[in-house]
């Protein structure tokens, strides 16, 4: 409903409104298996203190960085498993804090 009232305050397209909007860059889930879940995410979580703006704990904890990237941890209830989600503001940035978490949670 606000995207088409929005739409209907403006002269232009659909296309013009979107443009000032801009898309994150996603990893999608990705599947790490762990002994530990609890000690992995503690790890992630002190890993990225220095960085973090927000931190979420409802699904897994979910952490906002400085730099306008967040991510999401959280364990599988019925694997050894923890699935990582990360979003950023391009591709470089998104692929930074994907490849630091991984490697946090898996240990490397």
């Amino acid at each position: 409903m606000h995207v088409l009232a929005a739409l209907g305050e403006q002269a232009g397209p659909l296309a013009d409104l979107t443009r000032q909007y801009h898309r994150y860059a996603a990893s999608g889930e990705i599947n790490s298996t762990v002994d530990d879940q609890a000690s992995r995410v503690a790890a992630v979580r002190a890993r990225f203190a220095a960085r973090t703006v927000d931190v979420d704990e409802l699904d897994g904890i979910t952490i906002d960085l400085d730099d306008g990237s967040w991510f999401n941890v959280r364990a599988s209830n019925t694997e050894p498993l923890l699935r990582l989600n990360v979003e950023g503001p391009d591709e470089a940035a998104m692929s930074a804090v994907r490849d630091e978490a991984l490697a946090v949670i898996r240990g490397e």
